[in-house]
């Protein structure tokens, strides 16, 4: 209950969990599996491994990746804070090598994520430690209480590993949130957060999975203004052909699971 509570008042919870070893180990596999078949593709930015169709990134993931999202002690902790039906409708993989990872600039992620009404949760799976020397995640407590997304600027910079940034932030109140090897955070989708580049020598993977209750509906609508926006910064999204997976519970909002799966 309390770490339900800090969630609700930081918009963002280290539970007292760790992945077990046997599928962390296996998850690593994955990981390394996923960055060698496609050196093209930035680390930072290996969207949709769980997607073994590939449709909806330029990167052709895996059904390892598709199991890990649906790992029943996960699926708990999500159902502690969005409740009892859940859809996975997304994931990503930010492998910030050692020395050249980079930075991601201060973001709210539902400026681009087409879901009304937006009501989302990210895990993260901390694949290798995560710490201020390799660029750990950073984000500001309690920013997501006002239930508003900011305006974000346009950044196209070689040293971010995405374009939108959060102008005129006060960073005094941010903080880091360290995880050692297979443990978790989860955090709100109005929380606001980034990170710094890795300047260590060690990579830095953490595996985010995106989850959304069941009652609320990922729109497909190509004129939707969050698929417009992403289409304009991430060319290689298509959100319109994203599959989903109702992981737990029923569907309560006449969501499509059948678009995007398939060869």
């Amino acid at each position: 209950m309390a770490e339900i509570e800090q969630y609700r008042e930081e918009g963002l919870v280290i539970p007292d969990y760790r992945v077990p070893e046997s599928v962390l180990g296996r998850m690593r596999q994955a990981v390394d599996d996923l960055i060698e078949r496609h050196p093209h593709v930035p680390p930072e930015q290996l969207s949709g491994p769980h997607n073994p169709w590939g449709q909806s990134a330029q990167i052709l993931g895996t059904e390892a990746f598709l199991e890990f999202c649906q790992f029943p002690e996960l699926l708990d902790m999500v159902e502690d804070l969005i409740g009892p039906d859940i859809i996975l409708w997304g994931s990503m993989l930010f492998a910030k090598p050692g020395g050249a990872g980079k930075a991601v600039p201060w973001h709210q992620d539902g400026q681009y994520w087409p879901i009304t009404p937006l009501k989302t949760v990210t895990l993260r799976i901390a694949i290798d430690g995560s710490t201020p020397e390799n660029g750990c995640m950073r984000y500001v407590p309690s920013s997501h209480k006002e239930r508003a997304l900011l305006e974000h600027a346009v950044q196209l910079r070689d040293d971010y590993a995405i374009k939108q940034e959060i102008v005129d932030l006060d960073e005094s109140r941010a903080a880091d949130c360290i995880l050692e090897p297979g443990q978790v955070s989860l955090h709100d989708v109005y929380v606001i957060h980034g990170s710094n580049p890795n300047t260590s020598g060690k990579r830095r993977a953490d595996y985010a999975i995106r989850y959304m209750p069941a009652d609320a509906l990922y729109d497909r609508r190509s004129d939707h203004p969050a698929t417009a926006y992403a289409a304009e910064m991430s060319p290689t999204m298509n959100y319109a052909k994203r599959p989903l997976w109702l992981v737990r519970g029923q569907d309560r909002a006449g969501n499509d699971f059948y678009i995007g799966k398939g060869a």
